[in-house]
C-alpha cells in the first residue's frame, strides 16, 4: 500500500515527504509528544494510518537505535503503536488510552527470581475517526474540545502516569485544526508537531467531519505571531535586530565542525536533468530495487527517490546506491553476520553523507543517510566506528531540523540530534580521543543553542556553555587555533544570549572575553570575513553592556570594533554583512548621542555619524534584491527618520530654513516608507505613525504654516484626514 496514490503528482511528492517526516517523528522513541495529522481526503488517511500501523506497530529489524532497549527489540508482540477510532458516545482520547492500558497493560521483560524485570515500553497512539464528530449533536462536539483542552496537563506536567511515557498523533480533517486552535488553546500549544497531507476533501456524503456550528467560541488566533519589530524606543528595536545578528553569525560557524554540511545549499533537479536522469535507465533500475524483500521499503523508496532526482551526471556515481542496496539484500539471503551487514549499511550512509557534504542536503538524502546509519548500528553495536556514526547522525537530525520545508517538528530533531551527541560522548574516551570528544561537544553546545529557541532558553543556553567550555578543555589553541577560536566564538554567543535572561553584565563580559580570545587566533589576511565578523560581534556585545553600565566607555568601545569589522566586511566582499554592520554603527551613535553626559556640539557629530551610517545600510539593503537581511530594514528607516529629526529639533542646530527643511522632509520620508509597509493593525504601524505625526508637528514649529502643507503634500491622501484630527 502507497502512500503516493494520490490525485496529482505535485501532492504525491508533498505527501511522501511530510509521511517521512512524521514516521521519523514517531519512530525516534521520545516521551509526552502530541503530533497532529490534518488529512481532508479521507481515503488517503486510511492509508497513511493503515501504512504507520504496519510499519510501526511490530518493527522487527526495523527499531531505531535504543541501546537500552537491546532486549526489548526481541520481544515483538507487544505493539509500539495501537491505532483506535473515536469513541463518539464518550470522545475523550485519554480515557480511551488509558482503558487500553488498562486491558493490555506493557509485560516485563528480563529480570530473574531475584531481580523484578522492566516494563515494556508504552506505546504510541494513533486516533482516527474525529471526522464522524460532525455528526454528532453540537454539546459531542464541544465535549470533545473540552476533553482535549483538560488533557493538557498529561503534555505540560511531570505527574506520573502511564499516559505520560507515551506519544499521541490525533488525525483530523483542516476545519478541526482551525477549531483546535480556536477553542482548545493549552492542547494546542503542547503540540509537538502539525503534518498537513495535500488531497481533495472527501465528499460530504462520506462523512468528512467539517465542525458545525462552533462559531459560538470565542475566536483565538493562536498561531507564532512575529513579535512587533518597531518600537517607540529604538534601543528596544536594535536589540531585537542584534539578537538576530547573532544567531546568524553563530549559526554560521556550525558547518566549521563539520566541513561542508552544506545546509542552505538544498538542490533541486531541473526539468532538463530530470529528463536526462530518467533517459538513462533509472526505470529498469527501479524495477529491480521494487523487488527487494529484506530491504526495508521506507530505505528502498527513498532511495529511488534520490535516483530520479540525482543531479549528479555522472550515472556510475548516482546508480552507486541501488548497487549498494542490491548487496544488501545479497547479504540477507546469505545470512551474514551483522558485522558484515553493518558495514554495508554503513557504506551507504556514508555515500549519503559525502553527498550532502558536496552540497546536496535534500530531505530525501538526509533521511537514506539516517535509516542506513540506523540500520549499521542496529546490526553491530560494538563497532569502533560507533561515536563518529553517532556524531553524524546528530548532525543529520540538526540538518533536518535545518532543511526546507521548515517544519514544526524541528524540536523534535534537534532534541534527538542531542540524545546522539550525548550517545556518542559517553563512548568516547577524552584522554584518549581529545579532538574527537571536542568535536561533539561543540556540537552538542550548538544544537543546545537551537533548542532554546523552542523551550527553556536560560537552561539550554547554559547548558551549551557547559559543552562548549568542555570542549575547550580538550581542544587547545597549540591542536587547531582555527577550530578553537570558532569554538570561543561559539562560546561567546551562547554567553550573549544567556544574557539576555538573567546577569547581563556578568555574562556579556564573559562572551566579550570569549570574544576577544578568538580574535587573536584569527589572522585578518588569511581570515578577513571571520575576523571582521567576531570583531562585530564584539562591538554587539559592548553596546548591549553599554545599557547597565559605564555608558560612554562601552558605545566609544563598540564604535571602536564596529569600525574595525567594516574594514573586513566591505559592500564588495560581503554586502549583506556590511549593511548589518553599518546598521549597528547607526545604533550605536545614536545611543551616544542622546546620552546626558555628551555636550551639544559632541552630539550633533554623532547624529550626523548616525545618519551617514544608517543610510549606507539602507543603500546596501536596496542593493541586494532578494538576499535575506539579517537587520529589520523598516526598523532602519524609522531610526534614520528619528536621526534626521532630532537633528532639527536639537537646540544646538544652528542650520538656514533650507537645511531644516530638508532633514525633515527625508525624515518623513522614510517614516511614510515605513508606513506603507506595515499592517494597519500592527503595533508597529501605530508607532510609526506617532512619528509621521511628530514630523509634521516639527515642520510646522520649525517652518510655519508653509512647512506644515509642505510635508501634508507628501502625505498619501489617505492618510490624511487621521493626521489632520492629530494635529
Amino acid at each position: 500500500m502507497s502512500v503516493n496514490d494520490t490525485a496529482h503528482n505535485n501532492n504525491s511528492n508533498w505527501n511522501r515527504q511530510v509521511y517521512h517526516r512524521l514516521k521519523l517523528a514517531l519512530s525516534l522513541g521520545l516521551r509526552r509528544q502530541l503530533f497532529l495529522a490534518v488529512c481532508d481526503d479521507l481515503h488517503l488517511r486510511n492509508q497513511v494510518a493503515a501504512r504507520l500501523h504496519s510499519t510501526l506497530a511490530y518493527p522487527v529489524g526495523q527499531v531505531l537505535y535504543q541501546p537500552s532497549n537491546a532486549q526489548e527489540n526481541s520481544t515483538p508482540a507487544y505493539p509500539r503503536l495501537v491505532t483506535l477510532r473515536l469513541n463518539l458516545n464518550d470522545p475523550n482520547p485519554i480515557v480511551q488510552i488509558n482503558q487500553w492500558l488498562a486491558n493490555y497493560p506493557p509485560p516485563t521483560v528480563g529480570g530473574s527470581k531475584d531481580t523484578p524485570g522492566r516494563p515494556f515500553p508504552v506505546p504510541a497512539f494513533q486516533i482516527v475517526g474525529v471526522e464522524h464528530l460532525t455528526k454528532q449533536t453540537v454539546a459531542t462536539q464541544r465535549l470533545f474540545l473540552h476533553y482535549l483542552r483538560l488533557s493538557e496537563q498529561f503534555f505540560s506536567t511531570q505527574e506520573s502516569g502511564r499516559f505520560l511515557e507515551s506519544n499521541l498523533l490525533l488525525w483530523i480533517p483542516r476545519p478541526w485544526l482551525s477549531a483546535i486552535k480556536q477553542s482548545a488553546p493549552q492542547f494546542w500549544r503542547c503540540r509537538t508537531g502539525v503534518f498537513v497531507f495535500a488531497g481533495e476533501p472527501t465528499p460530504a456524503t462520506q462523512n468528512t467531519g467539517y465542525p458545525e456550528r462552533l462559531s459560538s467560541s470565542k475566536s483565538l488566533d493562536l498561531g507564532n505571531i512575529k513579535q512587533s519589530i518597531l518600537d517607540e524606543s529604538v534601543n528596544q528595536a536594535e536589540l531585537r535586530t542584534a539578537a538576530t545578528e547573532f544567531k546568524f553569525e553563530k549559526n554560521s560557524n556550525f558547518p566549521t565542525e563539520i566541513q561542508g554540511n552544506g545546509v542552505d545549499k538544498t538542490q533541486e533537479a531541473t526539468p532538463q536533468q530530470q529528463e536526462s536522469t530518467n533517459r538513462s535507465g533509472s526505470g529498469n533500475n527501479n524495477q529491480s530495487l521494487s523487488s527487494l524483500s529484506y530491504v526495508s521499503s521506507e530505505l528502498t523508496e527513498l532511495v529511488i527517490a534520490t535516483i530520479n532526482t540525482s543531479i549528479n551526471q555522472n550515472a556510475e556515481d548516482y546508480l552507486q546506491p541501488q548497487q549498494i542496496l542490491l548487496e544488501i539484500e545479497k547479504l540477507h539471503e546469505n545470512l551474514v553476520s551483522g558485522e558484515i551487514l553493518a558495514e554495508a549499511y554503513h557504506r551507504l550512509g556514508t555515500l549519503y553523507r559525502l553527498r550532502i557534504e558536496q552540497g546536496e542536503s535534500t530531505l530525501e538524502n538526509l533521511m537514506v543517510a539516517i535509516i542506513a546509519y540506523q540500520e549499521a548500528i542496529s546490526y553491530d553495536e560494538s563497532s569502533p566506528q560507533l561515536p563518529d556514526i553517532l556524531n553524524d547522525l546528530g548532525t543529520l537530525y540538526w540538518m533536518l531540523y535545518r532543511t526546507p520545508p521548515n517544519s514544526e517538528e524541528g524540536q523534535t530533531y534537534v532534541e534527538q540530534a542531542i540524545e546522539f551527541y550525548q550517545l556518542a560522548l559517553k563512548m568516547i574516551s577524552p584522554q584518549t580521543h581529545r579532538e574527537t570528544y571536542a568535536r561533539v561537544q561543540n556540537n552538542l553546545g550548538t544544537a543546545y543553542g537551537d533548542l532554546a529557541r523552542f523551550s527553556h532558553p536560560s537552561e539550554n543556553w547554559q547548558q551549551a556553555i557547559l559543552a562548549y567550555n568542555e570542549a575547550l578543555s580538550y581542544r587547545t589553541a597549540d591542536m587547531d587555533s582555527l577550530k578553537y577560536a570558532a569554538c570561543q566564538n561559539n562560546l561567546g554567543t551562547a554567553y550573549w544570549h544567556l544574557g539576555q535572561h538573567n546577569q547581563p553584565i556578568v555574562h556579556l563580559k564573559k562572551a566579550i572575553a570569549a570574544y576577544n580570545e578568538a580574535l587573536v587566533h584569527y589572522n585578518p589576511k588569511e581570515e578577513p570575513l571571520k575576523y571582521g565578523m567576531i570583531q562585530n560581534n564584539i562591538g554587539t556585545a559592548c553596546w548591549n553592556l553599554a545599557q547597565y553600565e559605564q555608558p560612554v566607555q562601552n558605545l566609544q568601545l563598540a564604535i571602536n570594533v564596529y569600525n574595525k569589522a567594516l574594514k573586513y566586511r566591505t559592500p564588495a566582499n560581503v554586502p549583506s554583512a556590511c549593511a548589518a554592520t553599518q546598521n549597528n554603527l547607526g545604533t550605536a551613535y545614536w545611543h551616544l548621542a542622546n546620552l546626558s553626559q555628551t555636550t551639544k556640539e559632541a552630539r550633533q557629530k554623532y547624529l550626523q555619524l548616525c545618519i551617514s551610517a544608517y543610510e549606507e545600510a539602507i543603500s546596501l539593503a536596496h542593493s541586494l534584491t532578494g538576499t535575506p537581511l539579517s537587520f529589520d530594514l523598516l526598523a532602519s528607516y524609522n531610526n534614520l527618520g528619528l536621526a534626521h529629526y532630532q537633528l532639527v529639533i536639537d537646540k544646538s542646530f544652528n542650520g538656514d530654513k533650507p537645511t531644516r527643511s530638508q532633514h525633515l522632509e527625508v525624515a518623513l520620508d522614510y517614516h511614510l516608507q515605513a508606513l506603507n509597509a506595515l499592517s494597519k493593525q500592527s503595533e508597529a504601524y501605530q508607532t510609526t505613525f506617532t512619528y509621521v505625526v511628530k514630523t509634521i508637528r516639527a515642520f510646522h514649529n520649525e517652518l510655519g504654516i508653509q512647512g506644515q502643507n509642505l510635508a501634508l503634500s507628501k502625505v498619501p491622501s489617505q492618510l490624511l484626514p487621521e493626521i489632520l484630527a492629530k494635529l
